[in-house]
Parts: structure tokens; C-alpha cells; sequence
């Protein structure tokens, strides 16, 4: 609404903080008013947040969200209200009350750094023992403990060492042995649930053992359209594996991937650094051979 001298008072809540309630809060508080975007989950985002891409541009979802995410945190007229819930409404329109109910958080928010340990060391939720249970050793190599000793040594003191370390022990092992991440945490003093995490977020990182050479076939829309089924299906025959899966003798592992840059290629598939553009069905066998 508006006094009389034309300037916009009042405020105005948006319920739901999806990405229809995120640009609904940017677009009023750019007319002037006072928003709360209220969302009864932990953050604003809705599902939006959980997609990779988006129909039908395929564009990248965390792409198109993340410049509204920052503009709703820096907007001097937005206040965001999470895990909340509106219990009643009353009044007039134009002239509304409304009680919102916002459950604790346990934590400080303006200390919070979205890390995910407190969930882990919750004492709602898990009872909380005074001494810490015994580990077992690490039973590690020497020859594997002189290659990831020379690469912490060489990474020492980086800022975001941990990505780094993690990248060339992926590189040297060609995955994460569960002993290289346990003794990595302990040489860094680093808890392994987060070395873990970080492992298992990132699918340029395998927990488990993959074959020198990776296959990774793309199954984008191009490349699915221009027959990407019929080629995973061959390298499924031709391999005797499915998707995720080492071949017996640790020659091969096969992947699928959304999308490889590589549109005017399709369909597309890759082995370890080699690029192989409009493959056809009949040319897998030649393909896999060129790698014995």
C-alpha cells in the first residue's frame, strides 16, 4: 500500500522459497517493500536445488539459482525466515497478521559454514560418549605410504590443500583407497567423515577400484537422440559389465555421463583422454581393441 505522499509502506511475505518464491521476493523488494520469504525447510532453494539440469535448455539448475541466491542475501529488504511454518492468517487484504512458527536450529547462524558436522556430533539425535571408541590400525604399504607422503609434503600449507591432496591421490591410485583416506586424516588431523564427504560428493572421485582405462559414454539429449542407448548397450555386451563397473581384469570401467561438451560430435564416447565423435554401433569392437 501507499501514503499519501505516494511512498510504499508496509511489508509483504512470500511463502515458499522455491525459485518462483525467490524471484516473487527479489521483484517486490525491488518495488520498494519490506519481504520475508518464509520456507519451512532448512534453506530456501525448493527443488530446484536438487537438479542437475534443467528441461528443456539443459541448462545447469545451481546456474540459473545461485546469482538469486546472492541477491536474496544481500538485499537490504529481504529477510529470510527458514524452517518455519504459518500457523494462522487474519485480517484484511492489504492489512494482514500472520503468526509463523520457526523451529530451533541449535546452532548459530551467523557461525554457520554449512560444513554438515554438526549433524554427525547431534546430541538430539546420537548419544554422546565420553571416550572415543578405539580405531583399528591403519594397515597401509610402504611403497603406498611413500607416494601419499610426497604428496602431502607437496601440498603443504596450500589454502584448500585437502581438494589437491585428494586429486593427486585419485591420480596416483586411481581411486580413494579407504587406508590412503584414513591415514590422510590422521597426518592432516582432519576428520575422515570429511575426507569422505568430499570423496563421495565430486564423481571425479571412486571409492571403490577402477580399470586403466575409463569409458564414459554420453547420454546428454543429442547423444541419447542420435542412438547413445545402442552404444551402451554394445559396450554392456562387448564388456560383460554395467554402468559403474570394472571389468575382471581391471582393464576397463565403464560410466555414464550427462553431458561431454561435445554436441556436434554425438553421439560420444571417451577412453581415459581420447575423444571418439559420431561413433556407430559396429565400430565398438575396433574401439575397445585399439586399448589391449
Amino acid at each position: 500500500m501507499s501514503n499519501g505522499n505516494g511512498q510504499k509502506i508496509g511489508a509483504v511475505m512470500v511463502v515458499g522459497g522455491g525459485i518462483g518464491g525467490m524471484q516473487s521476493a527479489l521483484d517486490l523488494a525491488e518495488s520498494g517493500l519490506k519481504v520475508y520469504l518464509v520456507d519451512n525447510k532448512p534453506c530456501v532453494g525448493g527443488v530446484m536445488a536438487q537438479l542437475d539440469k534443467t528441461f528443456p535448455t539443459n541448462d545447469c539448475a545451481m546456474c540459473t539459482m545461485a546469482p538469486r541466491l546472492v541477491e536474496l542475501g544481500r538485499h537490504k529488504d529481504i529477510e529470510i525466515i527458514t524452517l518455519a511454518d504459518t500457523q494462522s492468517i487474519k485480517g484484511n487484504p492489504g492489512n494482514f497478521t500472520v503468526t509463523v512458527n520457526r523451529r530451533p536450529r541449535y546452532v548459530k547462524e551467523d557461525k554457520c559454514t554449512g560444513c554438515g558436522i554438526c549433524t554427525e556430533t547431534c546430541p538430539v539425535r546420537y548419544a554422546i560418549y565420553p571416550d572415543a571408541e578405539e580405531t583399528p590400525p591403519i594397515e597401509i604399504s610402504e611403497e603406498d605410504k611413500k607416494t601419499i607422503d610426497e604428496i602431502l609434503a607437496k601440498h603443504k600449507g596450500e589454502i584448500g590443500e585437502l581438494m589437491s591432496i585428494l586429486k593427486d591421490a585419485s591420480a596416483a591410485f586411481n581411486y580413494l583407497p579407504q587406508n590412503v583416506l584414513r591415514y590422510t586424516a590422521r597426518e592432516l588431523d582432519a576428520p575422515l567423515s570429511l575426507l569422505h564427504r568430499i570423496a563421495t560428493f565430486y564423481s571425479g572421485f571412486s571409492l571403490t577400484p577402477k580399470g586403466r582405462n575409463i569409458i564414459r559414454i554420453c547420454q546428454g539429449t543429442t547423444c541419447y537422440v542420435r542412438g547413445a542407448k545402442k552404444l551402451l548397450a554394445r559396450l554392456r555386451k562387448e564388456l560383460d559389465i554395467g554402468i559403474g563397473e570394472t571389468t575382471p581384469d581391471m582393464r576397463f570401467t565403464l560410466e555414464s555421463v550427462r553431458c561431454l561438451g561435445c554436441c556436434s560430435l554425438a553421439p560420444v564416447i571417451t577412453v581415459g583422454d581420447e575423444t571418439f565423435g559420431r561413433v556407430k554401433e559396429k565400430e565398438i569392437p575396433g574401439i575397445l581393441e585399439q586399448y589391449e
